[in-house]
């Protein structure tokens, strides 16, 4: 299991938002600090499903002192969140799904093997 680093940054007037420097364009935001952690998690696990998905590397984690020590992190409060280590070979398999839903998956993911992954895991770990 590797472990990286989330920003929080919180105006006055917005939610709990939610970065990570090891991944640029991985982003999320809660209403609750609560939630900003539960989205983070959420978001990390999903962004890293994708770019194994796409065959990408998975980064080493970056230290604090160092993402810190960026100007533009000064005002964030660092926490640590955890994903699942590589979960293995994959393995294609044939899926009969109504059109409709088919095209909403469409319509929210890039990836619809990576969603479809994300949502199992949902679903089987509630």
């Amino acid at each position: 299991m590797a472990t990286f680093i989330a920003l929080l940054r919180k105006d006055s007037d917005s939610d709990y938002g939610v970065d990570f420097p090891d991944f640029p364009g991985c982003i999320t935001a809660g209403e609750t600090l609560e939630e900003a952690r539960l989205m983070a998690a959420e978001a990390l696990a999903g962004h890293v499903e994708a770019m194994r998905a796409d065959g990408e590397s998975i980064p080493a984690p970056t230290d604090l002192d160092t993402i810190m020590a960026d100007p533009d992190n000064a005002d964030a409060v660092a926490f640590l969140v955890s994903i699942p280590g590589d979960p293995g070979r994959s393995k294609r398999v044939q899926v009969t799904l109504p059109e409709d839903l088919l095209d909403a998956i469409d319509k929210v993911a890039s990836n619809r093997s990576a969603f479809l992954a994300r949502a199992a895991r949902r679903e089987l770990a509630a």
